[in-house]
């Protein structure tokens, strides 16, 4: 039993803000907008959503008392026309790194413009990016569970890849995890993964080291990972 990776949820006060701030900067399409989810499709695909959370509490960046926990990378040709661009539709704008630039959302999130060549208008979703304790590991509980290859392991962090979707984990040394529902060490986002079956997909969750949390419908179950970010099983 493999899970399918679906999407990334990222949580905000204001979806309505932050989705159509992030329609306007990579030019997507808005597939989903109820008062609940804010839900956007790269030409290639993959989807984002912003899940209405009232009581959200924004990360600071790069500090850990309040941790970005996931961020987007996101591919274009020019990353300073693009971070103009940026932050003339809200964003702020963060740090330069060699090839890329980092900004934070309109709720706070940051987010990575990187270079590569071919790119065009559209922006290209490159990855989502997941903070660790321990990226190998955690890149490889992931792998397990959605059937996706390990493309990379290296010091700073690891990369897992299947069906034109990426995942990256991020090494962080000092990471300090959420403690979904803890308003005070609130989740910033959480991945949404598709199985035939929640019971086999969870007893498979499991084994692999997920907790389940006390928390779910009838077509979804709410589980950590082993660094501590809920994911839900959906079917």
């Amino acid at each position: 039993m493999t899970a399918r990776l679906d999407l990334a949820i990222f949580d905000a006060a204001d979806i309505n803000r932050v989705g159509s701030f992030y329609a306007g900067l990579t030019g997507w399409d808005v597939v989903r907008r109820d008062p609940d989810r804010f839900g956007l499709r790269a030409p290639d695909g993959q989807e984002i959503e912003f899940q209405h959370a009232p009581d959200h509490v924004a990360p600071q960046w790069p500090g850990h008392e309040h941790p970005q926990q996931f961020h987007l990378d996101l591919q274009t040709d020019d990353p300073r026309a693009e971070a103009e661009r940026a932050v003339g539709l809200g964003a702020t704008r963060l740090a330069d790194g060699p090839t890329w630039i980092t900004l934070a959302d309109p709720a706070g999130h940051p987010f990575d413009l990187c270079g590569a060549e071919g790119v065009g208008r559209v922006l290209r979703l490159f990855a989502v990016t997941i903070d660790a304790p321990d990226a190998s590991a955690l890149a490889r509980f992931y792998a397990d569970l959605t059937g996706m290859a390990v493309t990379y392991d290296g010091p700073e962090g690891a990369l897992i890849a299947g069906g034109g979707r990426n995942l990256m984990f991020q090494q962080v040394d000092d990471y300090a995890p959420p403690r979904w529902p803890d308003p005070a060490h609130p989740q910033q986002a959480h991945l949404d993964l598709w199985v035939d079956d929640l019971d086999a997909g969870e007893a498979r969750a499991v084994a692999l080291g997920a907790r389940r949390l006390s928390a779910g419908g009838e077509r979804f179950t709410v589980f950590t990972d082993p660094a501590g970010h809920p994911f839900c099983l959906v079917r």
